[in-house]
């Protein structure tokens, strides 16, 4: 077992996913009014798992048999975490409130439809988990890279899992800007340093 490998499989995904967006929005609603928020949970996390898999086999792969390319990936990434960094960072001077509440009843179908909706119409959803996660994941060997992949998940799956069942209790916390303000700096904070390893790990 790779602790590090989990850790920072961990550590990344769980960034990559809980910046204020349309599919936590939902995520959050959808339990603060107890409507199927275990499936609307297990369906994101499914999404996440299907490509942080599928960009940690693929591309991660195919990164590690060209050195130049896992160069070139390896600096493209840090400057996308610096990047993300940043903009958490922005956020975390001029925070916004999550607005949760709802009108209306969903079906679960209709609620099913709507995380395809904002999962898969949304290109950082790719960006983050095939791009990013499958070019981090390229630095591991096989034996290393399961753990990674097993961490990512791991985040995915205790975030909209605890969003979910926890609505009625975050609800309040997180309508106030300072929780967000506090939440974006600390993912700045982890970005800002997954970047530097990169970097460093381009010599």
């Amino acid at each position: 077992m790779s602790v590090e490998a989990l850790t920072a499989g961990f550590g990344l995904g769980g960034s990559l996913i809980v910046a204020i967006g349309a599919q936590n929005a939902f995520v959050l609603r959808q339990g603060l009014r107890r409507q199927h928020p275990l499936p609307i949970a297990f369906l994101c996390f499914a999404i996440d798992a299907v490509l942080i898999l599928a960009g940690s086999l693929g591309l991660g792969s195919l990164v590690q048999e060209i050195p130049l390319l896992l160069m070139a990936v390896r600096w493209a990434g840090a400057v996308f975490l610096f990047a993300y960094a940043a903009l958490a960072l922005k956020r975390a001077f001029h925070p916004a409130a999550l607005a949760a509440e709802g009108q209306g009843e969903a079906s679960l179908k209709s609620a099913l439809l709507t995380v395809l909706a904002v999962s898969l119409l949304n290109p950082h959803v790719y960006l983050d988990t095939v791009v990013l996660l499958g070019s981090l994941a390229g630095r591991y060997g096989w034996d290393d890279r399961r753990w990674f992949i097993l961490g990512a998940m791991v985040a995915s799956f205790l975030w909209f899992h605890g969003l979910a069942l926890g609505a009625r209790w975050l609800a309040p916390l997180f309508a106030k800007p300072i929780t967000w303000r506090l939440l974006d700096g600390l993912i700045a904070a982890v970005m800002a340093t997954l970047g530097l390893s990169l970097a460093l790990g381009a010599f």
